[in-house]
């Protein structure tokens, strides 16, 4: 896909992927006090860091309306930006805590909660455009950091990069462009982080690298 100038975010009615549509709408009717709509990206357009994740989860950002805000990779995730100095405040787990993040920015490849956070083939393609537009917007980006293998090829297709010749691989870093590079690593979630798969150290090597990448 090629990068372009279309909106950054979908409508919060988007109706492009009817099975998350349907699913949103259950959850409107079930939860009414969530925010139970496409999660918008965080974090600045000026931004030389963004980090790409999977999706929204049912009971984190789907909830909150704040990636990766109130589930157990949001812990990780902001802990770990507060550690290496891309965020400050005090992550709260609430969009209303203050925190804010340092010359970097969070985002999802799909921007709807699917059904058992598995969206399918055609879901994550249909809301890539929103990932490119997102991409496009940042003047400044430098470093991209994929969150598991479904963001890393999200990110792969938005540029037009093949990924037979970029494997996602924990740790690896691809040339994407000059003074662009995309760093990947295992999604924080609670399941990696459980069967050690990812450690806090791993992760945060894989953060700490990407920033001093990032300037």
């Amino acid at each position: 896909m090629t990068l372009n100038n279309a909106a950054c975010e979908p409508r919060v009615d988007c109706e492009r992927c009817p099975r998350l549509a349907v699913f949103r709408r259950e959850n409107q009717s079930t939860f009414p006090s969530w925010h139970n709509a496409p999660v918008a990206s965080f974090g600045a357009a000026s931004a030389r860091l963004l980090i790409v994740g999977l999706a929204p989860g049912l009971k984190g950002a789907n909830r909150t309306g704040r990636p990766f805000t109130g589930d157990y990779a949001g812990d990780l995730l902001y802990a770990t930006l507060l550690e290496v100095g891309l965020a400050h405040g005090t992550y709260g787990a609430d969009p209303n805590d203050g925190l804010e993040l340092v010359d970097c920015r969070i985002t999802n490849a799909v921007r709807c909660v699917p059904p058992a956070n598995k969206p399918t083939p055609v879901e994550i393609t249909t809301c890539r455009s929103y990932l490119a537009a997102t991409i496009a917007e940042m003047a400044n980006l430098k470093v991209v950091v994929a969150l598991g293998r479904i963001a890393h090829d999200s990110v792969l297709a938005a540029f037009d990069m093949r990924r037979a010749a970029n494997p996602f691989g924990h740790g690896r870093v691809h040339h994407v462009r000059e003074g662009l590079a995309l760093h990947d690593s295992y999604h924080c979630s609670r399941y990696n982080t459980n069967t050690g798969v990812l450690t806090a150290s791993m992760f945060h090597a894989v953060i700490s690298s990407a920033k001093a990448a990032a300037g």
